[in-house]
């Protein structure tokens, strides 16, 4: 029965956007397997934690994001990893688990890291384990929730402009959106924007107005990336 028991790791593929593009967090292994390597943050699940208290404690100790039921931005359980080749060092279940936090200063290794840092997402360089598959699934996951939820707004601080968060869906799709049809689309949608009293003075122009993230959680009718748009799939089938 021993050969059959599993090691519980989580993982966790955590983004924010730096200088208008996506960013990932990766540390340098500083121990065997993959020593010097890149990898996903993460670790082994303690005997007295739940899959996300693991997963929440590791968002803090290598962002310093809050952890617990007060994490900054957003965490949620991503996918299963069990290929029985995956891990050199045995059998392990490695559950995936996906952050949206808003930019975080440099990081500081936590555990048994060598280095860490941000990646932006299209220069991360192979890494260890089967971590390539998970940022693919996390990053696809990521890109996804923001055609459906209001979710973007995680990665944004507290108070926002329109235009911070259009750089916010243009840097995790990777494409340039419309300034105009994106704030209406946005300001039209009832509960997902809490205007403040507040203006952005000292640039040129009508000054812009910050934003709160309202209550909304979904968005009606969804914001589809180009490429998933209906007329776009019928004229890919001709």
């Amino acid at each position: 029965m021993r050969g059959n028991l599993f090691a519980v790791a989580v993982n966790l593929v955590v983004l924010t956007v730096r200088s208008d593009q996506l960013h990932l967090l990766l540390i340098e292994r500083g121990e065997q397997p993959f020593l010097g390597e890149w990898a996903l943050p993460g670790g082994f699940v303690r005997p007295e934690e739940d899959l996300v208290h693991t997963a929440s404690r590791r968002l803090g100790e290598e962002t310093g994001a809050a952890t617990g039921d007060a994490v900054v931005g957003h965490l949620e359980q991503l996918a299963s990893y069990a290929a029985p080749d995956r891990d050199p060092r045995g059998r392990v279940l490695s559950v995936g688990y996906l952050a949206f936090v808003p930019d975080m200063p440099e990081p500081t290794p936590g555990g048994g890291a060598a280095a860490s840092a941000w990646w932006p997402v299209d220069a991360v360089p192979a890494l260890a384990f089967d971590h390539d598959r998970i940022v693919a699934d996390g990053v696809e996951r990521a890109r996804s929730k923001l055609e459906y939820t209001t979710l973007a707004a995680s990665f944004c601080p507290p108070e926002f402009t329109v235009s911070d968060l259009r750089r916010v869906y243009e840097a995790v799709w990777d494409a340039s959106l419309d300034p105009r049809n994106f704030q209406r689309k946005v300001t039209s949608t009832e509960g997902f924007l809490v205007p403040t009293a507040t203006l952005v003075t000292g640039g040129r122009g009508r000054p812009p107005r910050l934003f709160r993230r309202g209550p909304a959680t979904m968005l009606h009718p969804p914001m589809l990336r180009e490429s998933h748009r209906p007329n776009d799939r019928s004229a890919a089938a001709r």
